[in-house]
This record gives C-alpha cells, structure tokens and sequence, in this order.
C-alpha cells in the first residue's frame, strides 16, 4: 500500500518541466514575504494614527487598484511577454515596500497604497499566463495544482511570521516584504521568454476567440467565477466571525482551523488533480463549486472544533477541484495572442469579488443572520453547479464540432 501511495505522489509531480518548477518557486518566496498585507488595518490604526473608517478607504483603494491592474497586466502579457511583466511588477512591487515603510503622512501612504496595488497585482495574470505557457495544454491542471501549492505554503508562513515580527517592530514587515519580491525577481531571470501557445496548438481554441470580450461563455463562467470567489472571500472575513460568536473560538483556534486548509491541499491536491487528468475539466469545476459551497453551508449545524475540522475538510475539497480546473480551461480557451487578457479577466473577477465579498456577506450576517448567510452560500453552489454543467455541456458540443468528420 505505502508503494502505491508513493507512486501515486511520484506520478503527480514527475514530468513538470523546469519553468513550471521555477515559476511555482519563485511565487513560493514572493508569497513567503506576505507580512504587510494581512497587517496593514493594524499598522494603519496603531502606528499611523489612522481611524479605523480611514484604514478601511485604504484598503478600499487598493481593491480599487487590483480591479485595474488585473486586466491591464494580463494586457501587459500580450504585448511585452508574461515573464517581462511579472519581472517588472515584482521588482516594482519590492521597492513599493520598501518606500511605504518610511511614509508618514496619510496622502501620502494612501497614494502609495493604490501604486502598490497597481503594480503588484499585475503579477497575478502574469504568473498564470506564464504558467498556462510553461506548462503546455497536457500538463496545465497539474502546473496550476503546484503553483497553488507553493502560494498556500507561502501565505500560511508568510502571516506567520509577520505576526511575530510586528511584536518587535513593524518596519520589519515592509523589509522582508520588499526583500522577498526582490528576490523572486531574481528567481525569474532563470526563465527564458514562453511561448503562449505550444508548437502546433491552433491559435483559436475551440468556442474561444482573440479578445475575452467578445466570447459569451467564457463571460458566463467569469459570472459564475465572481459568484463563487464572493464566496471563498468569506473565509477572510465572516467565517472567523462565525467561529467566534458561534463555537466561541479564540483567534489562536480560529488560525488552527484554517490551517486544516492548507495542510489538505499540500497534501492531496496534486494526487487529486492529477487522477482527474482523464475527466472533463468543466464538469470537473461543476462538482466542485458544489461541494465547495456545500461545505460552507455545513458551518452553522455544528457544536465543536473536530465538526468545525471537517466542514474545512469538506469545502477544501471543493477548492482543490475547482480552482485548478478552472484556470487550466481558461488557458486552454483563450486564443494564442490573447492568453494575457484572458489570465486579465479571470483576476478581474477575482478583484472585484473582494471588493463586494465583505460587504455583501457582513451585511448578510448582521441584517439576515449566520444560518441565512451560509446557507446562501450553499445555494450559490447549486447555481454555480447547474450554470457550469450547462457551460460543460456546451464546450463538448464545441469541441466535438472540431474534430475532422464530426
């Protein structure tokens, strides 16, 4: 048995080629150094002199910056290469840093902030153009598995240790953050410019087209996306709320419980997206949103941490098939030139739902109550589930319309 599981885990990780590998290790350093973000709200109010209501405009602002960076990036990709792109943002990012950690005046961190946003976020779209490119069409579930590993692993050390050295002093935060873009960036001069497309991959995909735009399903899956990130925002935001005033846990046991999440996908999500390579990735993507969003709908019947545990487990699952999928049919639909916006587009939606994830479920959870709030959540899952297999149906009509004969 111990020989089958270990083959198991050779097989998912064997044949990822070298760029595959140093992309997924480079955004382990870069989100190794995440201390500044998850600390900012604190940083602001206690060291800045901020109200809380002006931290909030910060944060506000920056979600505003992501929003543009995130298709403007992806833009970026297409014409100067996703590797350029994210060599700039990184290197632009860390310097950012670095600067806002000397501000003092609140125009001026605020200004600072949203070219934070701007140029940091434009990384995202590029790292998953990049990663679509390196890994090729036969690899690219598994590429996105790995790189969701590394980033996990990342922003579970990353606040980690931030905490402990915010106890000292919080200059640090900005050092480290900004030392770690940097040398991430570094990591990527290792990459040679990729290809958007193998040799031999048709420039239009099947039902895909050049600009993201103008192709309707792939629109209707970014609605989907936006329902369904609104929907994993809530683990920032009213799910330690509810683990608080429901099972009355400490923020310690708050921060055991969502290491569960991250131990899950180190563990398993390779195995399992790598398993799944023979399956239809939409309806793949469909069972997942409803188990995703299913196990979020399980938070409130419980009593005790063990039940907490295993919703975490649940939802997880979930996660593992749909993100990775997701991504991997993105790529594979975007057109050869057109990659970039694609990438642009599915961290758009990603952008604005973190924007509207905290007010929309707060305002659930005050006004309508936890129970209403998370058993929306699961009936977001039946909708994302019925629209994706809908979507899933569709795609196999289009590819079935190339094949020679059909």
């Amino acid at each position: 048995m111990f020989r089958a599981v270990a083959t198991a885990y050779r097989e998912a990780f064997s044949g990822l080629n070298r760029n595959v590998w140093l992309l997924s290790i480079a955004s382990l350093v870069n989100r190794s150094g995440t201390m500044v973000m998850p600390f900012l709200t604190l940083y602001l109010v206690e060291k800045r002199g901020f109200t809380t209501t002006q931290a909030g405009q910060v944060l506000a602002l920056y979600g505003l910056g992501a929003m543009v960076a995130s298709y403007a990036g992806g833009w970026l990709c297409d014409r100067f290469g996703s590797v350029q792109v994210m060599k700039v943002s990184l290197g632009l990012t860390g310097v950012s840093f670095l600067l806002l950690g000397h501000l003092r005046s609140r125009l001026a961190i605020a200004g600072m902030v949203l070219v934070l946003s701007l140029v940091g976020e434009a990384f995202r779209p590029a790292n998953l153009s990049a990663l679509a490119a390196a890994a090729g069409p036969e690899n690219r579930a598994r590429g996105f598995g790995l790189l969701r590993l590394a980033v996990n692993m990342g922003m579970t050390l990353g606040p980690s240790v931030g905490g402990f050295l915010a106890l000292h002093d919080y200059g640090w935060l900005f050092v480290a953050d900004g030392v770690t873009c940097l040398l991430a960036t570094g990591l990527l001069f290792f990459i040679p410019p990729l290809r958007s497309a193998a040799p031999g991959e048709p420039a239009r995909r099947p039902g895909g087209g050049s600009s993201p735009w103008r192709d309707g399903p792939f629109l209707a899956m970014m609605g989907l996306m936006f329902l369904m990130t609104i929907v994993t925002f809530q683990i920032a935001s009213t799910f330690p709320l509810t683990l608080h005033d429901l099972y009355g846990f400490s923020e310690a046991k708050i921060g055991l419980t969502l290491a569960v999440n991250t131990l899950v996908i180190v563990a398993f999500e390779m195995v399992l997206v790598h398993s799944l390579s023979g399956r239809d990735p939409m309806a793949v993507v469909a069972a997942g949103a409803l188990i995703f969003c299913g196990g979020m709908a399980l938070l409130p019947l419980g009593s005790s941490f063990l039940y907490v545990a295993f919703t975490v487990v649940v939802w997880t699952v979930g996660e593992m098939l749909t993100f990775p999928m997701l991504s991997a049919v993105v790529a594979d639909r975007a057109g050869t030139d057109s990659l970039g916006r694609y990438m642009g587009v599915l961290n758009l939606a990603a952008a604005m739902a973190f924007v509207a994830a905290p007010l929309a479920g707060t305002w659930v959870y005050q006004h309508l109550g936890m129970r209403a709030l998370w058993f929306g959540c699961g009936g977001v899952g039946v909708v994302a589930w019925a629209g994706f297999r809908l979507l899933a149906a569709a795609r196999g009509r289009a590819l079935g319309q190339e094949l020679p004969g059909a």
